[in-house]
């Protein structure tokens, strides 16, 4: 599971537990400019994910780490589709976070607040 905050300008997400070695990173710092958005995705997980640069995959158990798809960079922390959120981000490194959090609602609107000021 991921915990996403705010601190400062940046958005931070930090893996929790197990999550850190199966995704090969413990915490992400993005620029709050460099973020699009965030949304609660619980179907994505049903989605291709590309090719696996580092990280874990087992279907139907766990998504985590670094995968290349259609020329993009996606990050995944999931085990609980129902608790996955996407998050957009632009000039960066990954183009998309997807990650497992407690309460995906209060994540997206603590994204949305940040990015809209």
């Amino acid at each position: 599971m991921a915990v996403i905050s705010v601190q400062g300008r940046d958005l931070v997400v930090e893996m929790e537990g197990m999550d850190k070695l199966w995704a090969l990173k413990s915490k992400l710092t993005i620029p709050l400019a460099h973020v699009r958005g965030a949304t609660v995705d619980p179907g994505i997980l049903g989605e291709p994910k590309g090719i696996r640069a580092s990280g874990t995959h087992v279907p139907g158990v766990i998504t985590a780490g670094t995968f290349h798809q259609d020329g993009e960079k996606v990050f995944w922390a999931v085990r609980d589709a129902l608790k996955a959120v996407v998050v957009e981000l632009t000039d960066e490194r990954y183009t998309r976070l997807v990650v497992e959090v407690d309460d995906p609602r209060a994540a997206v609107a603590l994204v949305e607040q940040a990015t809209s000021r």
